[in-house]
């Protein structure tokens, strides 16, 4: 197992990514990425790339927010994404301990983002600023 600084870290095994270590409010079975048919995934500027996370939860929470870094150089610099809002992101709020749940979101890569290599982090917290999940991944954006 390989773990980083409390986030999953994901390979790609054919289009879909799988976890392989834990979280402390949440447990993910299955993190998607598509299309990101290799690591690290490519990301064209201009366009859009659907994210979708099935996990269970921990913990009870009336709701959840996402929040998206790009990790360049050890600093992290937010990603903005369509929807924050874990409710109005296929989670069915409130969230209730044991429950599964799946998590369906976008990552735009705007035109203006450099093209360069760096780490995607992207974190799910709850009503009271703890992490139910956290994952990882590499990737390219390109022209």
């Amino acid at each position: 197992e390989r773990y980083l600084q409390g986030c999953f870290v994901l390979v790609t095994l054919s289009l879909f990514l799988f976890v392989l270590a834990g979280s402390k409010d949440g447990s993910i079975t299955e993190v998607n990425v598509s299309p990101c048919p290799t690591q690290p995934c490519l990301l064209q500027k201009g366009t859009s790339y659907s994210v979708n996370v099935t996990f269970s939860s921990k913990i009870d929470s009336q709701g959840s927010k996402a929040k998206v870094y790009g990790e360049i150089l050890h600093v992290d610099v937010p990603f903005p994404i369509p929807e924050p809002d874990g409710c109005k992101s296929g989670i069915q709020c409130p969230i209730e301990k044991g429950h599964s749940y799946s998590y369906l979101n976008k990552l735009p890569v705007k035109s203006e983002y450099p093209s360069i290599k760096l780490i995607v982090q992207w974190e799910l917290i709850d009503d009271q600023g703890q992490m139910i999940f956290c994952w990882k991944i590499p990737v390219q954006i390109t022209s």
